[in-house]
Parts: structure tokens; sequence; C-alpha cells
């Protein structure tokens, strides 16, 4: 497959077999790192909100593979400032790089900026809309731990109305078979109900409980997002069913 030139904006815009492709090569990254793949390129980093993990994990990874960095962490010392458009930004920084990364507090703004700029546009997250490579790692780490993505049951606790890793994530596993799925939140922060439809149309079994006790003895996977007390509660769970265990 060829990915040359190509946009990263959702996770809608990959199939199962572009995903799964796109995970062999990360295992394969993962074992040897080859140190000089992108020797001569660069990267724009372009973070118009505030993020620690995701940024850093963008810049480690150019780094690693010969690349260089150039961009912002925070738009104080911009023009943006000033009133530049996101237009006239992603137009400007295209000069200087050959890819960038983009995150930004406004849904939409990736797709945009991919509709302005002539090199390829990653999106780091757009509002509480898509994150797309979240997604892809997450996709990861799941078949690392379960050895496959099929047939598994997986619930997503927290902050489910605004939490765009949750959303891209649901949505990705639509292409997976018998995938069962359980949202785990209170009632004002539940699992937008436009999403609830596009996983009801693909025929995707879904249940929505608030208590995480409901859901955990059925799981194979739990997904937690912005949710201290969501977490405190798994952990005490697990430490209760590792003791009945023994």
């Amino acid at each position: 497959m060829n990915f040359k030139g190509r946009d990263i904006i959702s996770i809608r815009d990959f199939s199962r077999q572009e995903i799964l492709h796109i995970l062999e090569i990360a295992k394969k990254l993962e074992k040897k790192t080859d140190h000089n793949l992108l020797k001569g390129k660069i990267m724009a980093s372009l973070f118009f909100e505030p993020s620690t993990r995701t940024r850093l994990s963008f810049y480690s990874a150019m780094e690693q593979l010969g690349g260089q960095v150039l961009g912002f962490s925070t738009t104080g010392s911009t023009s943006i400032k000033k009133g530049e458009s996101l237009f006239d930004t992603i137009k400007m920084v295209e000069q200087y790089a050959d890819v960038a990364v983009i995150r930004h507090p406004g849904e939409g703004a990736a797709r945009l900026s991919a509709e302005a700029a002539s090199i390829p546009i990653i999106n780091a997250g757009d509002g509480s809309n898509q994150h797309p490579t979240q997604t892809l790692l997450d996709l990861y780490t799941i078949i690392k731990t379960k050895g496959k993505i099929d047939n598994l049951t997986i619930g997503f606790c927290g902050d489910l109305k605004y939490g765009r890793t949750v959303h891209s994530l649901a949505i990705a596993l639509q292409n997976f078979s018998n995938i069962q799925m359980y949202f785990i939140a209170p009632s004002l922060l539940q699992m937008p109900e436009e999403y609830l439809d596009e996983l009801r149309s693909k025929k995707i079994k879904l249940k929505q409980v608030a208590k995480i006790e409901d859901a955990l003895p059925n799981l194979d996977v739990l997904y937690m997002t912005r949710s201290r007390a969501f977490t405190k509660l798994a952990w005490r769970y697990w430490k209760k069913q590792k003791k009945s265990l023994k």
C-alpha cells in the first residue's frame, strides 16, 4: 500500500486492510527502528492548544527516525496572536516543512488545513471530533495485549461526550468482526447519539451503563479516559477480583 502524500484526518478515511497494514509496519519499526528513514525531512508541529503526550510523541518519533521538527506549542508568540487566520498559517508553514501535525480546539480545523495545504496534514486532535493517530496507537496496544482485535468486548469509560479519542476508537472498531461495546458514564457525559446511531447502523452490539461494576465482568478491554473517580473504582474492582482468585 502506498500512503505517500496522504493526509491523516479521520480514522473513517482508513479501511480495515489499511489499518492492519499500519499496525504491521509499527510492529516492525518497534523491533528495529530505521534511524535514517526520515533523514532530511522536516515536520511542523502546530499545537494551537496545550498537549504533553501527543506533542512529545510526534517530536520523539520524528527525531528517532532521523527527521527534524519546527513549530510551536502555544500561539502566544506567533502571528495568530495578531489575527492571522488558520488558512494563512498553513500556507506559510508548508513552505518550511514536508509534513504538518496540527492540534486545534476547533472541530474540522484539521480538514480545513488539509484542504489548504500542499503537504500532508496529520490530525493530532480537533476539538471533540477526532484523534486518529491516538486510535492507531490504541488499536496497536489492543492487538499486542490481546493478540487480536476481532471478537472482543470493549468498554469505554469516563468522558464519552467530549472525548475525541473515544469517538475515533469506536469508529475504527466498526472495521472489525463481532465487536461488542459498553459505554460507561453518567447520562451527562454519555456517548453522543450521532455516534451511537452510526454504530447501530453497522450492527454493533452496544450497551450504555452508569456503573463500572455493571460492565467490568463482561469486558476483554477497558478504555479509560478523563475520569479519576472511575479509574479508582476500576482499580479497586480489579484488586478485589484478583484477591478472590487466589
